[in-house]
């Protein structure tokens, strides 16, 4: 599968204003534009703070698309929590004066869009608990860098 990349500032701002404003389509949520949103909000809106602000933002857009919110689907803490700490860190090696897209896209090249980094770090029935779905669990394999 071919991953996506992004050309324009203009498609990394829809993607987050879309999320904020629930005007995104729901089949152009994908793992990509979930860091696509990322990267903006932490970027863009830097008075917010993602990791406080973007579950409840994920929440509300999920129940706007009809996804309910529930123990095996629709928003998940630990997932958001932990892509945001690796994004973070890709950020942190970047210059501020990147292109808002090309820092997406090193963002997807570090492979954060790929749930497989995940399981490096937790197992899969503990990352796909509906504890870790609902509140923080630290990895139980390998720490978080």
């Amino acid at each position: 599968m071919k991953q996506q990349r992004f050309e324009t500032e203009a498609e990394v701002v829809r993607i987050g204003e879309g999320l904020l404003d629930r005007t995104l389509p729901k089949p152009e949520w994908t793992h990509a534009a979930h860091i696509a949103a990322a990267v903006y909000l932490l970027r863009c809106r830097p008075e917010g703070a993602a990791e406080r602000d973007l579950p409840e933002i994920i929440r509300a857009y999920n129940r706007s698309t009809g996804v309910e919110n529930t123990d095996t689907g629709g928003y998940h803490e630990t997932i958001t929590q932990a892509s945001l700490r690796a994004i973070r860190a890709v950020l942190a090696t970047l210059p501020d004066t990147d292109a808002l897209h090309d820092q997406v896209n090193a963002v997807l090249d570090a492979g954060l869009a790929d749930k497989g980094w995940l399981l490096r770090h937790w197992r899969d029935a503990t990352l796909f608990s509906a504890t870790a779905r609902h509140q923080w669990v630290a990895p139980d394999l390998t720490p978080l860098p």
